[in-house]
């Protein structure tokens, strides 16, 4: 089986990230992972990049972490390949497939919409998934659910809680939806939860990748034991909302809890 990290933060491109690009390589290298994919905070979210300055000085920026980690993947043999977490209003999404040239010659993507970022992604040939969508946090008002507009939902996250992570999986399951995992990685350490998926062959790029996802090819999930076994109702629910194909959000129906 190959690994693969699929969502995952430097410091270089992501304000709240420690590690950089590098460290990180090494770090999954050292672990048997055959790739990851980097996927720092882009503009509408805790990026470290400029929030003024030149258009291609800010993707400069943003992108040095996913290089850094590029460069030294190429060194020790770790596959490398470039990915996104956008932010909204408090719901993110991990997007695969673009490139850092697609971003320079898109200076408007960073005032898409949902449904805009979705269209344009997919046109682009890239996919587009919810993550942590049931994350609750104390910086989180509500938790806003998009699923009409994604490609499927990162099912598990190592910062949330299992109670959090069963409440996507049981929405995932009666919804018929797509599923990954990610270990929403900050800093590699000899202490970090690891997360991801495991294919049966490896992955030669991110089209590639997108092309997994798009035709709902299977895959295992890396989590841990039981990871979705725990009553979610444990852990009540914060104001929840659906965004509907009026690109409204509207209280999420709870049906598919029961």
């Amino acid at each position: 089986m190959y690994r693969y990290e699929t969502h995952m933060h430097t410091c270089q491109g992501s304000a709240c990230g420690s590690s950089t690009g590098a460290e990180h390589a090494r770090f999954y290298k050292e672990r048997g992972y055959q790739g990851i994919f980097i996927t720092d905070h882009f503009f509408g979210g805790n990026t470290a990049a400029p929030r003024t300055g030149s258009w291609k000085d800010r993707v400069d920026h943003y992108c040095a972490g996913f290089e850094d980690a590029w460069n030294e993947g190429q060194k020790i043999g770790l596959d490398v390949f470039f990915g996104i977490e956008q932010n909204f209003q408090g719901d993110e999404y991990l997007i695969y497939g673009l490139s850092k040239q697609y971003l320079l010659d898109h200076p408007e993507i960073e005032r898409w919409t949902r449904r805009e970022t979705y269209e344009n992604v997919r046109a682009a040939g890239g996919c587009m998934l919810q993550a942590h969508p049931f994350r609750m946090r104390g910086y989180l008002s509500a938790i806003r659910v998009c699923d009409l507009y994604a490609d499927g939902i990162e099912v598990a996250n190592a910062g949330n809680t299992p109670a959090q992570d069963a409440y996507a999986m049981r929405y995932c399951k009666a919804k018929g939806i797509y599923t990954i995992a990610g270990s929403d990685n900050h800093k590699s350490h000899e202490g970090s939860t690891l997360f991801g998926v495991a294919l049966d062959k490896p992955v030669v790029s991110a089209a590639e990748w997108v092309q997994h996802i798009l035709q709902k090819q299977p895959h295992t999930l890396l989590v841990p034991e039981g990871r979705f076994d725990a009553d979610p109702t444990a852990e009540p629910l914060i104001p929840a909302y659906w965004y509907n194909e009026q690109e409204e959000f509207v209280e999420l129906p709870m049906g598919w809890l029961k």
